[in-house]
């Protein structure tokens, strides 16, 4: 569909096994793809925040989060305003580094992008940049060329800006 695009959905579930599951088993069922998910400890103890992106229009994302609502795991769930949010996602770059000059393009291009280099070998240097998930994709597109070995990425997480929260309280 033409308005499809990515929605970011902020849920506080109880931090317990299985909870994963219920939630990718929830879109396997109603048919959504879960574009990508982070998942980790949230603020208070006992719960986690999961950040889903999910692709569809206003109408698919709106089930989405009735049938998170209904799950017994699920504390809250906040679709995050895109122009209220901050998003980041961590990346490790593996990229062919076979001799000093290359090497020295690489960290070069890593300075350019705020990223570090955080191991050298002989024939390889790897690469950890955060940032926005456009940021980390064009990082990657620059390491192409020089051959990039292996990539693994967190996916988005992402908070709503200021003093609004998604705790459950609110």
């Amino acid at each position: 569909m033409a308005n499809e695009h990515n929605h970011i959905i902020s849920t506080i579930v109880e931090h317990k096994p299985g909870v994963l599951y219920t939630v990718a088993n929830l879109f396997r069922r109603r048919n959504f793809n879960i574009e990508n998910i982070s998942v980790g400890p949230a603020e208070e103890v006992g719960l986690a925040r999961m950040t889903i992106t999910v692709r569809g229009d206003d109408r698919t994302i709106e089930q989405v989060v009735k049938q998170l609502n209904k799950l017994i795991d699920v504390i809250k769930v906040t679709r995050l305003d895109p122009d209220h949010i901050v998003t980041r996602e961590l990346a490790l770059i593996k990229v062919n580094a076979p001799n000093p000059k290359v090497r020295s393009d690489l960290i070069n291009y890593a300075d350019i992008f705020r990223a570090r280099v955080v191991d050298v070998s002989s024939e390889s240097l790897m690469v950890e940049i955060t940032g926005t998930s456009d940021k980390v994709d064009a990082f990657i597109d620059i390491m192409k060329p020089f051959g990039v070995k292996e990539v693994a990425r967190t996916g988005i997480t992402a908070l709503s800006r200021g003093a609004k929260s998604a705790k459950m309280e609110e």
